[in-house]
């Protein structure tokens, strides 16, 4: 597999995207039935950075590519690549798995919801970033998650988030212990202006927590 970009506009990022040789063959198959010469796929990411962020392949004509896309050529096809989607497409795996009803293909993702900040992002999208990239995973486990409801400068204590829990942690006996141990020293080591993190959840609530 070569991934030449032959594209004038070249992303400012090479794609970290595997397309598995079972996916290639079947997608060769697939093309070739579409009869149309240099036909590939289009990979993008709608919504990309929210929770709400989905992968999708489409077929993409030679008459309907996009100048913006990284052009990824493998054995027997071209893919195009959407440019501003390619930070959400890192370690990103397109596979097929055969099986006794023909096989399925899959397109796993794990960037694709986690929101990109830049070095000038605000203290506000920093800790969003983290909350999405490093904390939220792991209290999905819990059937919990967590957000931001605003930065202010506390004159006691100093630079303060005040978070909200939800989900299966509104009501959680283990919140404080969650919410010292693991929520803030997180967001301490990747921000260290932070002096101070609060949760504004009315645990009163227990209706559906994870431990009661």
């Amino acid at each position: 597999m070569s991934t030449e970009n032959t594209n004038t506009a070249v992303a400012e990022e090479i794609p970290n995207l595997l397309i598995t040789p079972t996916a290639q063959e079947y997608l060769r198959d697939l093309l070739a039935k579409q009869d149309t010469p240099g036909i590939g796929v289009r990979i993008f990411v709608e919504n990309p950075g929210t929770p709400r962020a989905e992968c999708c392949m489409a077929y993409s004509a030679p008459e309907e590519v996009v100048p913006t896309d990284y052009k990824q050529d493998y054995a027997d096809f071209p893919a195009f690549i959407d440019a501003p989607s390619i930070p959400y497409l890192k370690d990103a795996v397109i596979d097929y798995n055969k099986d006794r009803f023909g096989g399925q293909l899959t397109f796993r993702a794990p960037n694709s919801k986690v929101p990109r900040v830049g070095p000038d992002a605000s203290i506000e999208e920093r800790i969003t970033y983290i909350l999405q990239a490093e904390i939220n995973p792991g209290l999905a486990g819990h059937g919990g998650n967590c957000a931001l409801v605003e930065v202010l400068e506390d004159e006691e204590h100093g630079l303060t988030a005040v978070l909200k829990f939800g989900g299966g942690c509104q009501g959680c006996s283990a919140i404080d212990v969650t919410l010292k141990q693991g929520v803030e020293t997180t967001l301490k080591e990747h921000i260290p202006e932070l002096a101070r993190v609060v949760d504004q959840t009315d645990h009163s609530q227990s209706e559906g927590a994870y431990f009661k």
